[in-house]
């Protein structure tokens, strides 16, 4: 019995501080902040061979615009071999902090933590034809500290991502030379 309420305990802990850290941003989100050029550094996928080599969410940031109840994103990908420059718009939705976005499915996203002159860490769910899987990304700026991507890491295993399937994308050919 005291194992029970032991572990009833610890599973209330853990749901209120992954509430606690989901929501850290969305109410105090300052979208104007983000407007500017991105740089990609960190992917994590609970299906990773979206995020791997020429996987349709292995993204690399370049610019996000603010656009009015939106926001613009200019990323590039790599499909097939060739690098690809795509620009998309994400919509707000009712829900606070989060937006939609069509691309390989549907997605919603929030944006979880941020400093807006350092980095921002994305949560991204996509859904498409009755299955869904996570997306998560950490991005602003080319250096980061080992400190915020290991608070990057625990946000994703707090979402269920596991480490095996976080890739360091600032290494990688990042498709600088794309067709629009």
């Amino acid at each position: 019995m005291k194992l029970l309420l032991l572990l009833l305990c610890l599973g209330l802990t853990l749901v209120c501080g992954h509430e606690e850290e989901a929501s850290s941003t969305r109410g105090n989100l300052d979208v104007d902040k983000l407007n500017g050029d991105w740089f990609s550094i960190v992917v994590a996928s609970d299906k990773r061979e979206k995020i791997e080599e020429n996987g349709s969410m292995r993204v690399f940031m370049q610019h996000i615009d603010v656009l009015e109840n939106s926001l613009g994103f200019k990323f590039r990908i790599k499909e097939n071999g060739e690098c690809r420059e795509l620009y998309l718009v994400a919509y707000k939705t009712p829900e606070d902090g989060e937006y939609f976005v069509e691309y390989d499915g549907g997605n919603t996203f929030t944006i979880l933590k941020t400093d807006y002159d350092r980095y921002v860490m994305f949560h991204l769910v996509n859904f498409k034809n009755g299955e869904t899987f996570q997306v998560m990304v950490l991005g602003r700026t080319k250096d980061l500290s080992s400190d915020i991507k290991e608070k990057f890491a625990k946000l994703c295993e707090a979402h269920g991502i596991t480490r095996d399937n976080i890739i360091d994308v600032t290494k990688t050919d990042r498709c600088l030379q794309a067709r629009g």
